[in-house]
């Protein structure tokens, strides 16, 4: 209680602070800087960032804390005022020359934006040294586009304008807006340099901009600017390709070490490297989109250097695009250098454990290679262990503590490929870009007084992207769980498994059986180079358990138990059908501030060989991805409770069908 008092004290000492106590005389500490607008096309917040001047960092009830931080140290250098000095904040001064030039950068801009008849006044506020300015704006109606016309000579470049509305970013009786003209201008660049216009900049595009036509009115025309030597601009194909395989450009211009390299031709691509490779050509071929004929294009560029510094056995990835003339076309000879990075990683750790009382010890291992086939492929092996001591004080002395401890350990080992693995009649999914294909498989093993638990787990995984990384596909063709406890205790059975134990914790001890398939996919609106004024997202999947395991039964290969299920090394199998959609989207205000919405929709159905889902595929409320206030399976239903029991309450936080809104 005694330390709250002393907080307590602190906070009333620093509130209590005089904010003007190291204000010079003659100055003002500038207290709130304010910025009233009518303009409606450009907010306030907007225009902050021109602000050459601003008052020292607020919260509220305490106020200035930064300043009382700093006031509350006297003029002496000890190491505790030198402190309060360091994280406070000196006091912000008044300055009618930074004003001055904040009232001049605000009329500027919103020249810029359309308000050319703008009037800006400061507005000065003084009461006991300290001072308020309010940026007072008056923003008369905007200048607006009367006629808005193309001037492009180049019939190739207007068609493609045309056809993906690029022309389109500004209309009739729009503000006269240089931000979105030079917007525009550049997303026009944008869409030409991926239709093989290489050499071409938003400074080919020019406006003119006529304000004479009318009263607060533009007519506005868009010209092309021609290249010096032509009349047209140029289209670029891609040419041939020269991939350095983890070689040193410096080793090619050496003629005495060329009998070190070797040179190998991969399909349309040249690849030079040491005579024991560093990639493969596969994997070389299967992250680089620039191939040969293709129209040259800025998001195979990007697209390229994703791949190639993705891959883990790769440091650093550099592309220079040489320009050449062959049979009157234009070609852009890439030349890709790839640098090999550090191929080995492992990771050691130990910690003590201490659970009600009983000490332990867990330790882990985890190596990883990360070019294991010459194919940037992946390979992690984990090993851990666990041990604990558990108390013997409740024991008789008759008991072998050996074989009362506690102790775990298990496996797991995992594999990426940096594409996919594919049967040859789905080839031209492995040239999708940012690729993968991953596997793993663990085991673990628990063995303590009450019980022994196995854990088997296999999983195998494809994903790939698409539309600039928008849209991404997430393909789980099997994914097997099995979970075993072979034995029990009776203590453990009738303190934790009979009717009347906490339901939660008597299901997260049942054996079970999940073999599963999946198909999801990922949308954004957000891409690479795009960055929508509203960003959002949408998630949607579906979920196929007992697929394999119904394959095995037609095929013989399981039993049926005395109660009519059909089992698998002893245990039923879990059959259901689960799907989900989820959306979420951000409305932003200004630049601190938005609005976020998300919707959650699912729907889960158990069939054939199962009447309920298993416990941990059922949806529920609480915990780390929900709402965080509740612990994981305890939200719901409200004030209801049927009884004093637990597991009248369980059958309500769990459920098949699952709807959020937030």
């Amino acid at each position: 209680m005694r330390k709250y008092i002393y907080y307590l004290l602190f906070l009333v000492m620093l509130v209590a602070c005089d904010a003007t106590k190291r204000v010079p005389e003659g100055s003002y500490l500038l207290n709130k800087v304010d910025i009233d607008t009518d303009t409606k096309s450009v907010k306030a917040s907007e225009l902050e960032p021109f602000l050459r001047q601003e008052a020292n960092a607020s919260i509220p009830v305490i106020g200035k804390y930064k300043l009382h931080l700093y006031n509350v140290a006297p003029n002496d250098s000890t190491w505790l005022n030198r402190l309060f000095r360091k994280y406070g904040e000196a006091p912000v001064l008044y300055s009618e020359r930074l004003t001055s030039i904040s009232t001049e950068q605000i009329k500027l801009e919103l020249n810029n934006r359309g308000y050319l008849n703008v009037i800006v006044d400061t507005l000065l506020n003084i009461r006991d040294n300290k001072i308020n300015v309010t940026y007072d704006i008056d923003g008369n109606d905007p200048y607006r586009i009367l006629t808005y016309k193309d001037d492009i000579g180049d019939s190739t470049v207007l068609k493609i304008l045309k056809e993906e509305k690029k022309l389109s970013f500004i209309k009739e009786n729009d503000v006269f807006d240089l931000k979105v003209l030079e917007e525009g201008r550049s997303e026009m660049a944008r869409q030409l340099r991926n239709k093989g216009y290489y050499n071409f900049t938003k400074d080919n595009f020019q406006f003119l901009a006529d304000t004479t036509v009318g009263t607060h009115q533009v007519d506005l025309t868009v010209n092309l600017l021609n290249p010096t030597d032509t009349t047209i601009h140029q289209q670029y194909f891609m040419g041939n390709s020269i991939v350095l395989n983890g070689i040193d450009a410096s080793v090619l211009e050496n003629n005495n070490r060329g009998y070190e390299l070797d040179t190998v031709q991969f399909k349309d691509i040249t690849i030079i490297q040491n005579k024991n490779e560093f990639l493969r050509p596969r994997a070389i071929y299967y992250n680089t989109f620039l191939r040969k004929n293709r129209i040259y294009a800025d998001r195979l560029v990007d697209h390229t250097y994703t791949s190639l510094n993705g891959l883990g056995a790769v440091s650093q990835t550099n592309i220079n695009l040489i320009p050449a003339v062959r049979n009157d076309s234009n070609f852009l000879d890439p030349r890709i250098s790839i640098t090999p990075g550090n191929l080995h990683w492992m990771q050691f750790g130990i910690d003590g454990t201490n659970s009600a009382g009983d000490l332990g010890v867990a330790a882990h291992v985890t190596y990883e290679h990360r070019n294991i086939f010459k194919g940037a492929e992946r390979l992690r092996v984990r090993l851990n262990g666990a041990y604990e001591f558990i108390s013997s004080s409740s024991l008789p002395e008759s008991v072998n503590l050996i074989d009362q401890n506690y102790y775990e350990y298990g496996a797991e080992t995992f594999l990426s490929i940096p594409q996919l693995v594919l049967p040859w009649l789905l080839k031209r999914l492995k040239e999708q870009p940012s690729a993968s294909t991953e596997f793993s498989v663990g085991l673990n093993f628990q063995k303590r007084p009450e019980y022994l638990r196995q854990f088997f787990n296999l999983s195998s995984k494809l994903q790939w992207a698409g539309l600039d990384w928008r849209l991404t596909h997430t393909v789980e063709p099997l994914d097997i769980n099995y979970v075993r406890m072979p034995w029990k205790s009776q203590f453990f059975i009738d303190e934790y498994l009979s009717d009347e134990s906490n339901p939660i914790l008597r299901k997260s001890y049942e054996d079970q059986l999940i073999a599963r398939t999946a198909y999801s996919i990922l949308y954004t609106n957000s891409g690479i180079r795009k960055k929508p004024k509203n960003p959002f997202r949408i998630r949607a999947g579906v979920d196929l358990a007992g697929l394999i395991p119904r394959l095995t039964t037609a095929l013989g290969g399981s039993k049926t138990s005395s109660e009519g299920y059909e089992e698998i090394l002893g245990i039923n199998y879990a059959e259901y059908i689960k799907t989900d959609f989820d959306f979420a989207q951000t409305y932003p205000f200004d630049d601190k501030n938005s609005l976020a919405i998300h919707f959650g929709l699912g729907v889960a159905v158990p069939y054939g060989n199962s009447i309920v889902l298993p416990f941990e595929k059922r949806y529920f409320g609480g915990g780390a991805n929900s709402v965080r206030g509740w612990s994981t399976r305890t939200l719901g239903p409200g004030v209801y409770q049927r009884n004093d029991t637990m597991r009248a309450d369980f059958v309500n936080q769990i459920g098949d069908i699952k709807l959020d809104l937030s």
